[in-house]
């Protein structure tokens, strides 16, 4: 009794709070068995900079929708779990969110290793899966629908490496990469750019988990590179670039932008990391979902994963509703109805959304991340990408294009 007077009170009091923003019309109080969301993001290991935030996100919407009194009349509950960045343990996560939680989806998987383990998983158990993950094979596997993915494939990523550091007039380009689902993809559509621009390309996969990297840093040097690509992670990019430095090398540097954060800059000297270039699919900055998610998480910059996987949780509640069932087969078949209904209103929250579906109106989603149109293999369809460079130890924006 104690619990269902507080949780009254709680619902009550976000009742009252929708003052400001306009209660959702004929919604009752959120009644019955909960319908649970899991996530399932890097707490810890290499992606462990983005989980707690990402997961921030996905709790400030459930929290907001919940006040606002659920969905189908039902509240929101979110449980989330670590993977770690790590296969093994994203395998074990989704399990017990799978049997044990009866996750209607998992939201938010990071490393593309972590998804390709986790899918078959989500697909066996009709559970929805949303990843920010870019490799090109995941949405190749066998997923039947069952997935989707707010990150755009490394086909794009690889072209677009390749077609900066030709604009940078390098002509002799070095990928190095550890093993990963997305390092072939990428280095063959850097070099595809690469040729494309009169240059060549060579590559180098290494182990990861190495406290040092001068044998590898020596076959770079070999090729004689105007520009050196990192596929890693922090960790072992933060190696790679002191091996280089050492090494007396002076041409251009590019990485993702997950691995080149302020974490990395922050942890090695200056010369070591300073002029390096970042690339990374761009959050849509300016848009009224994006302004809406720095004021709802307090963070003023939110990174990509986390403005993905906002829009990520606002298209499932919405298409949840839309289909009047929790199930995640449910979510499979309506979550394009949701996110690109044709004449469609335009949203960009779940709130709107939810009171625009009791209206019985169609809805057109464009999010934080960007328009959040699904192909039907569950890729998205457009993106932007965001460029940068460290500068005296700070992470500066050049352009978003």
């Amino acid at each position: 009794m104690a619990e269902f007077m507080t949780n009254r009170r709680t619902l009550l009091t976000g009742a009252a709070a929708l003052a400001g923003i306009g209660a959702l019309p004929k919604l009752a109080l959120a009644q019955g068995a909960p319908i649970r969301i899991g996530t399932l993001t890097p707490l810890t290991g290499s992606g462990g900079p983005y989980g707690p935030v990402m997961v921030k996100a996905v709790k400030a919407v459930i929290d907001e929708v919940n006040a606002a009194g659920g969905v189908l009349g039902r509240k929101i509950e979110l449980i989330s779990e670590d993977d770690q960045t790590n296969p093994e343990a994203g395998v074990r996560a989704a399990r017990k969110l799978i049997d044990v939680d009866k996750v209607s989806a998992i939201l938010g998987t990071w490393a593309s290793s972590v998804t390709t383990a986790v899918a078959p998983l989500c697909w066996e158990s009709k559970t929805f899966l949303a990843t920010v993950s870019g490799a090109d094979s995941i949405t190749q596997l066998p997923h039947q629908g069952y997935l989707i993915r707010t990150q755009p494939t490394t086909t794009l990523q690889g072209r677009k490496f390749g077609e900066f550091v030709i604009a940078e007039k390098a002509k002799r380009v070095f990928f190095l990469s550890p093993q990963t689902p997305f390092a072939k993809s990428q280095f063959d559509n850097i070099t595809e750019a690469v040729k494309k621009g009169g240059g060549e390309t060579a590559s180098l996969i290494y182990d990861d988990k190495k406290p040092a990297y001068r044998t590898e840093i020596d076959e770079v040097l070999r090729f004689k590179p105007d520009a050196v690509v990192f596929g890693g992670y922090t960790p072992d990019t933060a190696v790679m670039l002191k091996d280089l430095f050492r090494a007396g090398f002076g041409g251009l540097k590019v990485a993702f932008g997950y691995s080149v954060n302020q974490k990395l800059v922050d942890s090695v000297p200056a010369d070591v990391v300073d002029k390096t270039y970042t690339i990374s699919p761009s959050s849509a900055e300016g848009s009224k979902a994006y302004e809406r998610l720095v004021k709802l998480i307090g963070v003023p910059s939110p990174d990509p994963y986390t403005t993905q996987i906002y829009d990520q949780i606002n298209l499932v509640l919405m298409a949840i509703a839309l289909a009047g069932d929790a199930s995640g087969t449910a979510i499979k078949d309506t979550i394009r109805k949701a996110s690109q209904a044709p004449g469609g209103a335009k949203i960009d929250n779940a709130i709107d959304g939810l009171k625009a579906i009791a209206a019985k109106q169609p809805v057109d989603y464009d999010g934080a991340s960007g328009p959040c149109d699904f192909t039907e293999t569950g890729d998205i369809s457009d993106s932007k990408f965001r460029y940068e460079q460290v500068q005296g130890g700070k992470i500066v924006l050049i352009k978003i294009a």
